[in-house]
């Protein structure tokens, strides 16, 4: 199986010249069978392509080509516009006086069949005298070469290159452009198809534009394929791109190992098939997608259904297809994008294509068979009996074929061509003019200077810059690339097998940045299994914000697993590598994936928590003002002289400060409640478990000297009560006093402690001068309670220890359990469990020690009398009124 490949040679034959061998010249001998299209001029353009498809068997491909004949000829029928874009430019400037006046142009083209020896056979002859193959004779004045254009695969170019470069001719390549490892050999040629780089990075944009970072790769088996696997596919593994196959097209060859490789590439097809990727970059030269095309043909009858993909095709690929694939459905490239040099199209062109005609076209060797190929038709002078085609009439039209076969709007390498006559002319043009002093000298000798200086060409080709018919600007670069863009198209198929491209976008000649990409995603047609809607080509789905990426260990790093942001942290992005804590201040959602402004929280007065606990205080405040009051009131009575009453009300005196304390907790923090909270609440504290200590051990010391010959009596009448109170509450205060001076409680905002509140209140400096405060209390009224439960058998007439009993026991619940509720709450709940500590405690304490007390002032008067208070049960009873 042969496929399409174009050459055309620029050569200049100079009439009249006369030249003399080195040897004598060889007779003439007859060239090989080669298709020739031939117009004399001045100067003739000679063209080697390869526009035909040689096969017996279109199954079998057994049969190779003879040297001298060729059975059963086909075309890549698209190619033929390549012929036509040579010979319309050629026309173009024969009628255009001022580039090269008195000058007509011709061409030669020859097709080399896409075969390195014919390729090099072509390049030869053009280095032999005409007709006659004796490489490096010439000995008449025709065809003598100054330039070659050629085209469009890697391998005509490299082939081409290596004959001719030894001569330092000059080439302009279009299509595909060899990697040519003699470096020697880059001065000789010149690029149509601009800088790669250019083209690899606008398919690196493209894929990150839509996210396609999961793709499959298809490359050319030849030394393009092993730069791009080598140079390209590193730089997407940069950008985050990964590759899950990658796979070769075989190259085709004239040998029964034809089946054996189609074979071999249907089992790779069952891995595009499996594949996950959506997305496949397929590298190839101008007959790949003939090749696929033929491939998914066959994959049929080996079950293997290729499910439709985004396609994206290089620039140098193009559709071309063998006649004898004409009814074979091409909806896989549904959808596809491909790239393409950027085209225009010049004026009269459409024209031009319309006036061809097979039976006017006398030395177009290429015509007829592109004629019968399109059109299906004979040119045969057999009877209509025996034809099994109709007959050719050429009232054809071209622009009735559809695309499959012929397309006549112009492509990317058909306007290379075109540019390429053009660049040629310019050159030619040019060194004609830089030298018109000594042209004057010697006017019946230009063409014999033309040859002598026609190697310099070089230096005019890459230096040429002109505007051309379609009105853009056509020059080379520092490199010898052309400087132009890249046209991007996307695909749609019909149901009658046709196709159009429709231009999506372009990339930017001048720019590397990412804004070299220029999309229309609107415009974009979309294989048919997406219904029109974006393809994903992902590993796996995307992590949504609010999780973070994790590798898969033993898979590319496109494969990851999603897990979701732990507490305080957030993603706010798909696909982030890792969760971000918030800014100070801010605290994550629900979902981790946007951070909200904390709320600034206190046990304000506005919240119903702090009303209720400010009414409880109030209310408590004001109950035991009243009990205060009651005392005050009946102080002379027996029962308030009985339980000592400066004791007494220096203890109602220390609750109802205890009550007011709650007040220092609720309420926006400042430095002074900061300061006064905690050691106001334990010195007040402190003071009131001591009066209780205090009259607990009096009344045991009552009783205890009522014994006779107790030494206990000499205690009674002392002031000893008073020294407990200031003993235990100084101690108290020499604590509140070092925990000041060295470290005071400040305010404070907690951002951390809660995610999602700032919460405003006091550091308490040191924690543990806080506790030793908290341990202080507990420990009197721990020693209070077991004085007083020692004395709880003492005579109930008179004997309160009971009712002392029960409130510091009380008291020591409340705070033994304060304890592990305040450590295990947080923010503002912290303060109401200390508030409730206090307003609870203080609250045991008012009502078990003086709610009996008030009762029998109240509301048993009879019972307030000495007489009953000094009826005892069991001894005799000593009271100390005071």
């Amino acid at each position: 199986m042969l496929f399409l490949a174009l050459m055309i040679v620029l050569a200049v034959v100079l009439y009249g010249q006369r030249m003399i061998p080195l040897t004598k010249c060889p007779i003439k001998a007859p060239l090989p069978i080669l298709h020739k299209y031939y117009q004399p001029g001045d100067f003739i353009i000679a063209s080697i392509t390869s526009q035909v498809y040689i096969f017996s068997s279109p199954i079998t491909f057994q049969k190779q080509p003879s040297d001298e004949t060729f059975d059963d000829l086909l075309m890549f029928t698209q190619n033929y516009q390549h012929i036509l874009a040579l010979v319309f430019a050629v026309k173009e400037l024969n009628g255009n006086p001022q580039i090269l006046p008195n000058v007509s142009l011709g061409f030669h083209i020859l097709n080399s069949y896409f075969l390195a020896r014919w390729t090099y056979l072509a390049s030869m002859e053009l280095l032999s005298t005409q007709d006659k193959f004796t490489p490096n004779y010439k000995c008449d004045i025709q065809s003598r070469i100054v330039g070659v254009i050629g085209g469009p695969t890697s391998e005509v170019c490299l082939h081409m290159t290596n004959i001719l470069s030894t001569y330092k001719i000059p080439q302009i390549l279009y299509g595909s452009s060899s990697i040519i490892k003699d470096k020697t050999k880059e001065d000789f040629f010149h690029k149509m198809f601009p800088n790669e780089t250019h083209h690899y990075w606008g398919i690196l944009e493209l894929l990150l534009h839509f996210r396609w970072i999961w793709i499959g790769v298809i490359i050319s088996d030849d030394d393009n394929g092993d730069g791009f696997v080598q140079c390209v596919l590193p730089l997407y593994s940069q950008k985050g791109i990964c590759v899950e196959f990658l796979e070769t097209i075989p190259k085709i060859t004239f040998s029964s190992k034809i089946a054996e490789i189609a074979t071999e590439w249907f089992a790779t097809s069952r891995i595009v098939t499996g594949s996950t990727a959506n997305t496949v970059v397929i590298q190839g030269e101008i007959h790949t997608i003939s090749v696929l095309r033929t491939i998914f043909q066959f994959s049929q009858f080996y079950d293997i259904r290729i499910k439709s993909r985004v396609w994206i095709m290089t620039a140098q690929m193009d559709f071309v297809s063998p006649g004898f694939l004409r009814d074979c459905e091409i909806h896989f490239l549904h959808g596809a994008l491909s790239f393409a040099v950027h085209t225009n199209f010049p004026i009269g062109f459409q024209k031009f294509l319309k006036e061809r005609n097979p039976f006017s076209e006398n030395k177009d060797g290429f015509i007829q068979i592109f004629w019968k190929n399109v059109f299906n038709c004979d040119f045969s002078n057999s009877t209509l009996e025996e034809r099994d085609e109709e007959i050719c009439t050429g009232e054809e039209r071209l622009d009735s074929l559809p695309g499959t076969l012929f397309d006549t709007s112009m492509s990317g390498h058909s306007y290379s061509i075109y540019n390429a006559v053009y660049i040629m002319a310019y050159a030619l043009y040019a060194i004609t003019s830089s030298k018109s002093k000594e042209r004057a000298k010697i006017t019946n000798m230009r063409q014999e200077y033309l040859l002598e200086k026609a190697w310099q060409l070089h230096k005019f080709i890459r230096s040429t810059s002109f505007i051309n018919s379609a009105g853009e600007n056509i020059s080379f670069d520092d490199k010898g690339h052309i400087i132009a863009g890249f046209d991007i198209f996307s695909w749609v198929t019909y149901s009658n097998n046709t196709f159009t491209k429709v231009k999506v976008g372009w990339v930017d000649p001048n720019s590397f940045s990412s804004k070299s990409l220029n999309i229309h995603e609107i415009s974009m047609i979309w294989p048919t299994r997406f219904n029109q809607k974006r393809p994903h080509s992902l590993c796996n789905d995307n992590c949504q914000s609010g999780s973070s990426r994790v590798k898969i260990e033993g898979k590319p790093f496109c494969c990851y697993e999603c897990l979701p942001c732990p507490e305080g942290k957030i993603t706010s992005q798909n696909d982030m590598d890792n969760c971000l804590p918030c800014p100070e201040g801010q605290y994550p959602n629900n979902n981790h994936d946007s951070c909200l402004p904390k709320h600034t929280v206190f046990l304000s007065y506005e919240d119903p928590l702090g009303i209720s606990l400010a009414t409880t205080t109030i209310v408590f405040v004001c109950i035991a003002t009243a009990v205060l009051g009651i005392f005050i009131k009946y102080q002379d009575t027996p029962i308030v002289k009985a339980n000592n009453r400066n004791i007494t009300c220096l203890l109602l005196v220390s609750l109802l400060l205890s009550f007011l304390c709650s007040f220092l907790f609720i309420g926006k923090p400042e430095k002074v409640t900061c300061l006064l909270r905690q050691s106001a609440f334990g010195v007040v504290f402190s003071v009131a478990i001591s009066c209780i200590l205090a009259k607990t051990i009096v009344v045991i010391l009552v009783f205890m000297a009522s014994v006779p010959g107790s030494k206990l009596r000499q205690w009674l009448g002392k002031p000893l009560d008073n020294y407990v109170v200031v003993s235990c509450s100084l101690i108290q205060v020499t604590l509140c006093a070092i925990w000041l001076v060295t470290s005071p409680p400040y305010p404070d905002a907690d951002i951390n402690l809660v995610a999602n509140e700032i919460i405003l209140g006091c550091n308490e400096g040191s924690t543990l001068m806080f506790y030793c405060i908290l341990l202080y209390l507990l420990f009197l009224a721990i020693v209070g309670f077991s004085v007083a439960f020692k004395a709880r058998h003492l005579p109930d007439s008179f004997n309160e220890t009971k009712f002392i009993s029960f409130s510091l026991l009380w008291f020591c619940n409340v705070w033994l359990s304060f304890f592990p509720t305040y450590l295990s709450t947080k923010g503002k709940y912290m303060m109401a469990v200390e508030v409730f500590s206090i307003l609870s405690s203080s609250a045991g304490l008012l009502g078990c020690i003086f709610f009996p007390k008030c009762f029998v002032i109240l509301l048993r008067p009879n019972l307030n009398n000495k007489k009953q208070l000094m009826r005892g049960k069991k001894y005799n009873s000593i009271v100390v009124f005071q």
